[in-house]
């Protein structure tokens, strides 16, 4: 392409349209010929990196390109993917992702990113009204469910400490520490870490037969921190958790986090879209009372990644994440407060996509009731494959599903219990690298078990049972 070309609008409509056609293309081979398309065209790592070269002297055909990539990619569409957390996005919201990537206006102070910025405040008021909150509630919207957890906690770091860390350090009161379910994402951890909390600073609360927090044991836990010289200013809850889907007694840890006058923060990254559902509402009851939950779009709200909102049941904690001053950006305090519209001053980007245009157009273009059909039925679909699992003598469910996060394991005729673990092992390798399906797997207290995220709107119970006779086949 001759430089000329490279903005040339009619060059770009040209091509815009043809991808478009290549991705049409895909969408309609992997979603009606499953059986015959590998979710994941298996590739060894040092032969992927071969395939590409880094050398750039020559320019390649941009088309050709991406039909490389298609090819060679993991098939979040096909309904075999029954992997990780991140969703098949809909289709409509990849193309204002597209719109968002082009206009470039990245979202940290309002005369940047104008239109993204009020659809941002917009959509998160109804995700602060969908969790229950009023009308002081105030969030951001930031790069996934790690960035987001760690937005939370240094909000209730400057909260609860006691004392200032930005403006004194970490030495400046006692060593801090939070409460959390020993099933909870590694990312809370992570997060603490980064605080500079140290390993003391999380304390595992163990977990029941169903992978829940165990809400008798958050006293005795408590009490330990309190013991050793540390300062308790926060417990977490899963609303769901990884592994499993297990959503945490949330009404039982919001009566403790008010007892002891702890910030209660609840991890709904997977989750919190359920809350969507009337049927499945009940299963959050206590969400209400958390003062921060994270939110992810990209996974149960179907949008690309990476989209996370940061919520506040007082939104003027979500000012107390980053409080630093920049005062080139954002004049004084006072100032900050009341501009609401330049967020860069509360999230950890200085410059991010228009995550407020892609979400709230997805959601303006759908409307609220296709999505919380969307979640009810691939919760539904996790209890008939729960079911199908337990009917099934050569397969043994972990625990009954929450959401839509299905985790069990093959027994084979006559495998001993040490050798299951191997068993899922293999079986799992071989059905990924023949691309007849993409599963995960998770280590439980039982032992290795498989895993499935039941995600992709066009899987269905026929593709389900496929799963598992392709299993016992592998």
């Amino acid at each position: 392409m001759h430089n000329s070309d490279a903005f040339n609008p009619e060059v770009f409509r040209q091509q815009a349209h043809a991808v478009v056609d290549l991705l049409a293309d895909y969408l309609q081979k992997v979603q009606e010929a499953p059986a015959t398309e590998p979710v994941l065209p298996w590739t060894p790592p040092h032969e992927m990196l071969q395939r590409w070269t880094s050398d750039f002297d020559q320019a390649r055909d941009p088309q050709g390109l991406i039909r490389d990539v298609i090819a060679g990619s993991n098939h979040l569409h096909h309904p075999h993917y029954v992997g990780h957390q991140v969703t098949s996005p809909l289709p409509l919201s990849a193309v204002f992702n597209l719109v968002s990537s082009l206009l470039n206006n990245g979202s940290a102070v309002y005369e940047m990113g104008n239109v993204s910025s009020a659809m941002e405040r917009r959509a998160l008021q109804w995700m602060a009204r969908r969790l229950g909150f009023d009308d002081k509630a105030d969030g951001v919207l930031t790069s996934g469910g790690s960035a987001g957890n760690l937005t939370a906690l240094l909000a209730a770091r400057q909260a609860k400490a006691g004392f200032d860390v930005w403006q004194n350090g970490q030495d400046a009161g006692r060593p801090l520490t939070l409460l959390v379910s020993d099933q909870a994402h590694y990312c809370i951890k992570r997060a603490v870490q980064i605080m500079g909390w140290g390993e003391a600073g999380v304390v595992l609360v163990p977990s029941d037969a169903r992978y829940r927090l165990d809400p008798n044991r958050l006293e005795e836990k408590f009490h330990e921190a309190e013991a050793s010289g540390r300062q308790v200013i926060a417990v977490v809850g899963s609303a769901c958790s990884t592994a499993t889907g297990a959503i945490d007694p949330l009404q039982k840890i919001a009566d403790f986090a008010e007892r002891h006058k702890l910030w209660f923060h609840v991890d709904g990254a997977h989750g919190a879209s359920f809350v969507l559902s009337a049927k499945l509402r009940e299963k959050f009851v206590g969400i209400e009372r958390a003062d921060s939950v994270v939110w992810d779009a990209h996974k149960m709200l179907l949008t690309p990644a990476l989209i996370t909102a940061v919520i506040f049941r007082n939104g003027r904690h979500s000012y107390e994440s980053f409080a630093q001053k920049a005062t080139y950006l954002f004049g004084d305090e006072q100032a900050r407060l009341e501009n609401w519209y330049d967020v860069g001053m509360r999230t950890l980007e200085c410059t991010k996509n228009m995550m407020g245009f892609i979400l709230y157009a997805s959601l303006a273009s759908y409307g609220e009731g296709f999505f919380a059909q969307y979640v009810q039925d691939m919760a539904d679909l996790a209890q008939e494959f729960a079911h199908m699992i337990d009917e099934a003598p050569d397969f043994e469910l972990a625990t009954p599903p929450e959401a839509n996060i299905v985790c069990f394991r093959y027994l084979g005729q006559g495998v001993a219990e040490k050798d299951l673990d191997a068993l899922q092992e293999r079986v799992r390798s071989r059905v990924v690298t023949s691309g007849a399906f993409y599963l995960v797997q998770t280590r439980l207290r039982g032992g290795l078990f498989l895993r499935t995220t039941l995600i992709n709107p066009e899987t269905n119970e026929e593709h389900l049972h496929e799963l598992l006779r392709a299993l016992r086949q592998a």
